[in-house]
């Protein structure tokens, strides 16, 4: 197929501002973080001051949130990390970044699929006494996130909107439950104590919710579909403001059920099931029940929220000629990216099936282990791109931000970022639970360092064989098709 035909643009203006918060809000997953990420958390790592960890969080990724949406107007790419970093660090370093968030985000995509297939089968088991494989539960769940990931967007968004104001309202009502009801040590704050973040534990503690935050950069993703730039601005803020504050007054509340002494006992004995075992003893079956359904739609909801995530990041790699051409097909009925997102659901469906052949225990491995690998991924991304956002203004002058915007706050941001990124290196076996010396908490670093260099000497093959490919890198859909039309009159 010629390249003109495969090269498009998405659809655009669909999505308003609360279409976006809703996707965004619903990556991040509020129940299935609070019921599942943060409970593994406190289980695996034996830390307690987690809740404090999505308050640091929160306030960090709201200073690099300054210079990121103040960028987005001046870049609209669906492939937003990488096309930030192409723009402000160069092109090379732009290939580099589009290779690590496409592992980071396939990762978080494949363990969310993982979590959604234990999910159910727990779900089931509970309300009918069935036992049931998780990896059909999982293979379900993508065939139905497959059928949707090529209609429109809006159609997405409003499923999306369903799930996510229903699993919110459960929240609450559970956090109200545990606060009114405490353990025997009362309402108190220890797990809240910022002196936690002075202690060795501080790497674990900031690495685990991070991983809470991935999803809140994906407004940008959404950008050459939204109805205009005000719009990426404005749900950026908001989903930073409801996902940090939502997680730490829910696991807050969770440690003042159990006693901040007792959470991590009590993590390791129920595992994902303690949120529903903390509820059980102080509300109606039904809600208990509700919240149980709730926690696999929510797992579903992020699911799908990463499949289109990912589905886009390979359509402007592929558009750019960074990637294969096919990966740039749009539907021409929904103008979604259908090749990106068969893409997406072949590489999911056979992450889950190496699981599954391997016998590894998919809460572990899967779930928790792929969000945290991803998270590490991310992480590295946000620091580069804040890095970007500084490279990006010190170069362009045609522009109207003040100093605040696109240097002084990018720049603090990126020195709390990279410290936050050390402290996670420095504890990532803590973070997996392997014990002192165990490979997989230097293999994974270095591997995406590897993914790292291996996309920048891709980059530098791009710009010795394929120069015009080379300068569409990390330009979007309008200057890439421009250049597209010169390069297929070129070889005509």
């Amino acid at each position: 197929m010629p390249p003109s035909k495969v090269t498009a643009a998405l659809a655009r203006a669909r999505l308003g501002v609360t279409s976006i918060v809703f996707f965004t809000v619903a990556a991040a997953a509020p129940e299935t973080v609070v019921g599942g990420g943060a409970v593994s958390g406190f289980a695996v790592s034996g830390v307690t001051g987690i809740p404090l960890g999505y308050l640091a969080i929160a306030l960090v990724l709201g200073l690099f949130a300054i210079g990121y949406v103040t960028m987005s107007q001046h870049v609209e790419n669906a492939g937003a990390f990488y096309a930030y970093i192409a723009k402000g660090l160069g092109r090379e370093a732009g290939t580099a970044a589009g290779g690590v968030a496409l592992v980071s985000y396939l990762m978080v995509l494949a363990s969310l699929a993982g979590g959604f297939g234990v999910g159910a089968v727990d779900f089931v088991g509970q309300v009918s006494g069935l036992s049931v494989p998780w990896w059909v539960f999982s293979g379900i769940g993508l065939t139905v996130i497959a059928v949707l990931g090529v209609l429109r967007i809006d159609v997405n968004g409003r499923v999306l909107g369903v799930l996510l104001l229903a699993e919110i309202a459960i929240i609450l009502i559970y956090d109200a439950a545990f606060v009114s009801a405490p353990s025997d040590a009362g309402v108190v704050l220890d797990t809240l104590n910022p002196t936690q973040l002075m202690t060795s534990a501080a790497g674990v503690i900031l690495v685990i919710a991070f991983t809470g935050f991935i999803g809140f950069e994906n407004s940008t993703v959404l950008a050459e579909e939204a109805k205009d730039p005000r719009t990426v601005i404005y749900a950026t803020y908001i989903s930073l403001v409801v996902i940090g504050g939502l997680y730490s007054l829910s696991t807050w509340a969770m440690t003042v059920a159990t006693g901040p002494d007792n959470i991590v006992s009590q993590a390791e004995n129920h595992s994902t099931e303690l949120l529903f075992v903390l509820a059980a003893g102080r509300l109606p079956t039904a809600l208990v029940t509700i919240g149980s359904a709730l926690y696999v739609t929510s797992l579903f909801a992020a699911t799908l929220s990463f499949h289109h995530v990912c589905a886009r990041y390979f359509f402007a790699l592929g558009r750019e000629g960074i990637g294969l051409r096919w990966w740039a097909t749009i539907s021409p009925r929904t103008s979604a990216p259908a090749a990106g997102s068969w893409t997406t659901t072949a590489i999911a469906v056979a992450v889950v099936a190496l699981v599954v052949v391997t016998g590894l225990d998919p809460i572990t491995y899967l779930f928790f282990w792929g969000a945290s690998i991803g998270a590490l991924g991310v992480l590295t991304l946000v620091l580069l791109t804040s890095l970007a956002v500084v490279g990006y203004f010190v170069r362009e002058h045609d522009h109207a931000h003040g100093r605040w915007r696109t240097t002084i706050a990018p720049t603090m941001a990126a020195l709390l970022l990279a410290v936050v990124l050390i402290l996670t290196v420095a504890s990532f076996g803590t973070v997996l639970g392997v014990p002192d010396g165990d490979p997989a908490a230097w293999a994974v670093p270095l591997g995406f360092l590897v993914v790292l260099l291996l996309g920048a000497i891709w980059g530098a093959v791009l710009k010795r064989v394929r120069p015009v490919a080379y300068a569409r890198i990390g330009m979007g859909a309008r200057a890439s098709t421009v250049l597209l039309e010169k390069e297929t009159a070129d070889v005509n």
